[in-house]
């Protein structure tokens, strides 16, 4: 898709809706002996989120699993949205487009693999990241450069940032 069209659908972006594993995570599951699952996740990824919420664009995590190391996550970046055991990514994503009342076309979406189709084809910004499965690539609107849980995310907020005027804002205090 052209530059320009990313950058309509970017600017129109007021919620930023997420896949966990893959996406925030580079898609790997870990377990300890004694069954403990463990997750990696991008602290730019998640510095991200912190500057695209703090910019007024809300963000929001579905999920498949459903676990409390994810929940956890969410709390730490201050995500308020989190819709966990969701297998139909799609039926969530409109539930939650209600009762946020933002309609699709202001939401992106970003996934990894099949369960997301459905959600990355109606969002206003579906977005796949690099190593996602071919069928989403295809699908998508956009593909990250990044791959899943190495710099994808922020890849994103940092597009949508930069299409709503926002970027020189976020970045300002870094630089005084």
């Amino acid at each position: 898709m052209a530059a320009v069209k990313i950058t309509e659908k970017a600017r129109a972006v007021r919620l930023l809706v997420l896949d966990v594993d893959g996406v925030l995570t580079d898609g790997r599951l870990y377990f300890s002996e004694d069954g403990q699952e463990l997750k990696t996740f991008d602290t730019q990824d998640g510095h991200g989120i912190k500057m695209l919420q703090q910019a007024g664009v809300a963000c929001a995590i579905i999920t498949g699993r459903n676990t409390q190391l994810v929940a956890r996550r969410a709390a730490n970046l201050g995500i308020k949205h989190l819709l966990q055991g969701r297998e139909d990514k799609g039926i969530a994503l409109k539930a939650l487009s209600q009762e946020l009342h933002i309609p699709l076309d202001e939401i992106a979406y970003v996934g990894d693999d099949w369960p997301d189709l459905p959600a990355i084809r109606m969002a206003g910004l579906g977005v796949a990241v690099a190593n996602a499965h071919r069928e989403l690539r295809r699908h998508a609107d956009l593909v990250t450069t990044a791959r899943g849980g190495r710099g994808a995310v922020r890849e994103v907020c940092d597009l949508i940032l930069e299409a709503q005027g926002l970027y020189e804002q976020a970045l300002a205090p870094y630089l005084e």
